[in-house]
């Protein structure tokens, strides 16, 4: 029914009776499109930011120079005013390490009195000779190794 009021004729006996309706361009044809890109730039180029990394790293790098130079300074100043009191400071040690033997010595024969023949004083190392302790006792100072 409504091919009647559409078409003007009962029925459709084939496709090729219908009227060519076909879609075109319009006049003047379609506008051009843009394919190219158009983006904004996104930042300065990998170049660049390669050499703003080596220049900040250099600089990184001369300002750890000038550091280890000063701290070597410092660190010698610092030995050349500890050398002179060296001698001082060890005899205060040696002081102090003669009382402290005595007192061992005055506390070894306290507690051996009742030990037949034992000497006190005498060395208990099977060399027989002195053997000093494994570390320095009094001053030591990693600065002035």
């Amino acid at each position: 029914m409504t091919e009647v009021i559409k078409r003007g004729f009962p029925g459709m006996k084939s496709v090729k009776d219908l009227p060519v309706l076909q879609d075109g361009p319009p006049p003047g044809g379609f506008p051009a499109i843009r394919i190219e890109r158009r983006l904004p730039s996104t930042g300065p180029a990998g170049v660049t930011i390669f050499a703003v990394g080596a220049a900040v790293s250099a600089y990184g790098y001369y300002k750890i120079y000038n550091m280890i130079q000063q701290r070597k300074a410092d660190t010698r100043e610092l030995e050349l005013t500890r050398a002179p009191l060296i001698p001082v400071l060890q005899a205060e040690d040696d002081i102090r390490w003669c009382a402290r033997r005595k007192q061992q010595l005055e506390e070894e024969a306290r507690i051996m009195k009742d030990v037949p023949g034992w000497v006190v004083g005498a060395p208990t190392s099977a060399t027989g000779r002195h053997i000093p302790a494994p570390r320095p006792a009094g001053i030591w100072d990693p600065a002035l190794q």
